[in-house]
């Protein structure tokens, strides 16, 4: 496996990916040196004629007074030739290397305007050639390469092969510059840039006086390095909004509010039999603002250009952190259900943590844009406001790169091949409903399933007993792809779509049709992170929100299904201790149905969403609740009496009763 070079407060750096990178590169510049035919080279030369005519009127025509001065300077005119052969891939090289060695978080920025210089360097040699001026037919200058006998050099007998049609732009000088442009961006001493700048200013003389280059090679070669340095910055610029988080931007202007969270039950406190006071909690946030950078800055959006975070630092606190009184435990329900119906607007931070007051107890509600956190980001979030100080386990170690990219590629095509869906699962409108139930993990694993897959039978099972969805129903899960030493802020998920069976039958039946396979398999979940991090980065702003608003809803899943780890501790609120917590999904366009679960301390709390134009979200958890009692019972061993024939009667009961409490199950679109 490729080495990887961990550098204090910078990335890893994968070696051979940047080796096989460079490779690459020049297997395309290869291939089009291999396009060489008369045809070409009568319209390189045809287009070096052209150039050299467009430099006259310009006045820039220095190639001949130079090359003039430099001819028969025997060994300046050789050391020139040196010059020109080595010393642009040397420097290159040894900038490469140096960044890599020592300012690894500058790599990045610098490799993607070396990658776009080159690049496009190459089209244009495909497109456009033009042969050199020393190289024209009928040229008046003299050419140093043959005439300085320099062992090495581009055009002597030793590299003869090298494309001579690729005047235009000068990548000798492009080289030169963009190492200027890297040092100056890592900010390298005074005398090193100067010394790279006189570097510059050499191979500009260079290149010109020994007739390998045009001027206007070296203005155009300025004009790509400078742009390509103008797209890294943008690219790799840590204000820009990731790809990943502006999807859910581009999302929301589909009229579905994308807001995540989690709703917290707090005990009692002794002496604050009304729990934390809304200056303690004011006071924690305000003490963990410098660990939620998130928590300080508003996101800036146009229609044409990248979503931005700037800076708002002055808070609004009475709506970033209210006290909101509500009649009875089920008004903390309605409370989310609220909120979530409306966007969390722009003009100030995209988060919200509330001091939730009713009779019976009291809450916190924590609510962030899916722009700023996915699910498991909010949770680690949330532990910086939370005591005792906690982190959760470390992601495992990804496999090699090589691995995952062959199962990116492969996940890629499975993406495709998978398809939409045909039917709706219920209308969707603004309204939102909300319910929250807590299952003991014990429970769950008692039935010899998965979590996960029990969620997705109970769920899919749920939705038959008490409405007509299609009968398989295709469900989003997202899952987990972060690596170790990820942050917490914004989306390191993707989701894999699994086919559930969903009609009033025994939910051991519809587990036993279940096929949770692709949730093993890594390929998908790559492949989708991959499309989300890195391919609809590339995409102008207005194709990227096409791109979401068509790929994220009804057309390809009718419901979503999210099972999330947390803490196994019991952990404290502002010194109240936390007795339950519940996740806040939002839905997707289109979908009427998303469940969370997040395991907290012994117990899954569950969070469902619902559109009520489709579904009562208290009745589908009613629903679960049965469907999970009665799996519960199906996993459970019969005890069996001692003779025969009692042991055959009461094998019969139970089977019989279970019999009738399904029917009853079916009997009704209530499901009673």
């Amino acid at each position: 496996m490729a080495e990887r070079r961990p550098v204090a407060g910078g990335p890893r750096v994968v070696v051979w990916r940047q080796v096989a990178l460079g490779l690459a590169l020049f297997a395309c510049y290869l291939l089009v040196d291999a396009l060489a035919s008369d045809a070409r080279r009568l319209a390189a030369d045809r287009h070096g004629r052209d150039v050299w005519r467009l430099e006259r009127w310009l006045h820039l025509d220095l190639v001949r007074p130079l090359n003039d001065w430099l001819a028969g300077r025997g060994w300046l005119q050789t050391a020139a030739n040196y010059e020109y052969a080595f010393m642009y891939l040397v420097t290159a090289l040894g900038t490469i290397v140096w960044l890599l060695w020592r300012h690894p978080e500058a790599w990045p920025r610098a490799r993607t305007s070396f990658v776009l210089v080159n690049l496009v360097g190459i089209v244009c040699f495909w497109l456009y050639p033009v042969t050199p001026p020393r190289l024209l037919p009928g040229s008046p200058v003299t050419d140093t390469v043959t005439t300085g006998q320099t062992w090495g050099s581009w055009g002597s007998s030793l590299v003869s092969g090298a494309n001579q049609l690729a005047a235009m732009p000068s990548l000798h000088f492009a080289w030169a510059l963009w190492v200027s442009l890297a040092l100056a961006s890592v900010s390298a001493s005074m005398r090193l840039q100067a010394v790279s700048a006189l570097h510059v200013a050499l191979t500009l003389f260079v290149i010109v006086a020994t007739a390998n280059h045009y001027v206007l090679d070296a203005v155009v070669a300025a004009v790509l390095v400078v742009v390509a340095d103008l797209v890294a910055r943008r690219v790799h610029d840590p204000a820009v909004v990731g790809s990943a988080d502006a999807f859910f931007l581009h999302v929301e202007g589909t009229g579905a509010p994308q807001t995540v969270g989690g709703l917290v039950l707090l005990g009692r406190i002794p002496g604050e039999p009304d729990g934390p006071t809304l200056a303690a909690v004011r006071d924690l946030v305000r003490g963990e603002l410098p660990g939620l950078p998130r928590f300080t800055q508003r996101v800036t959006t146009s229609r044409w250009r990248r979503p931005r975070w700037v800076d708002a630092p002055d808070l609004d606190w009475d709506w970033h952190v209210p006290e909101v009184t509500v009649p009875d435990r089920a008004g903390m329900d309605r409370l989310v259900a609220d909120i979530a119906e409306q966007p969390l607007p722009r003009d100030r931070p995209l988060w919200r943590f509330l001091v939730v007051r009713s009779p019976e107890r009291s809450g916190v509600l924590l609510l962030m844009h899916h722009a700023v956190a996915d699910g498991i980001g909010t949770v680690i979030q949330a532990l910086n406001l939370l005591r005792p100080r906690i982190a959760l386990p470390e992601p495992p170690a990804a496999p090699s790169s090589l691995a995952m990219a062959a199962a990116t590629v492969v996940g890629v095509g499975q993406l495709a091949l998978d398809g939409g869906v045909s039917e709706s699962l219920g209308p969707t409108g603004e309204a939102r409903d909300f319910a929250t139930d807590g299952i003991p993990l014990a429970e769950l694993k008692a039935t010899g399933h998965r979590v996960t897959d029990v969620l997705l039978a109970v769920t899919a099972g749920a939705l038959a007993d008490i409405g007509s969805p299609p009968e398989r129903l295709r469900i989003a899960v997202p899952l987990m792809v972060r690596a170790p030493g990820d942050g917490a802020e914004g989306n390191v998920t993707a989701a894999v779509m699994v086919d559930v069976r969903s009609r009033a039958a025994p939910t051991s039946e519809l587990l036993a049709g279940l096929s949770t396979s692709r949730l093993r398999s890594p390929s998908r979940a790559l492949a989708s992170r991959f499309v989300m991090a890195r391919l609809i980065r590339v995409l102008p702003e207005p194709l990227m929100g096409w791109f979401a608003r068509t790929v994220y809803g009804r057309r390809f899943f009718h419901a979503i299904v999210s099972n999330m780890p947390g803490p196994d501790v019991p952990l404290t609120v502002a010194e109240a201790p936390m007795d339950a917590v519940y996740p806040v999904l939002p839905l997707a366009p289109g979908v009427p149905v998303v469940l969370g679960g997040l395991s907290w301390n012994g117990v899954l709390g569950l969070g469902l969403a619902t559109a009520p134009e489709s579904y009562d979200a208290r009745a589908v958890l009613a629903a679960m609740r049965r469907r999970l009692a009665e799996l519960r019972e199906d996993a459970a061993p019969v005890t069996r009496p001692a003779t025969s024939p009692a042991r055959g009667g009461a094998a019969a009961a139970p089977a019989a009763s279970r019999a009738d409490r399904r029917t009853a199950l079916e009997g009704g679109p209530d499901g009673s």
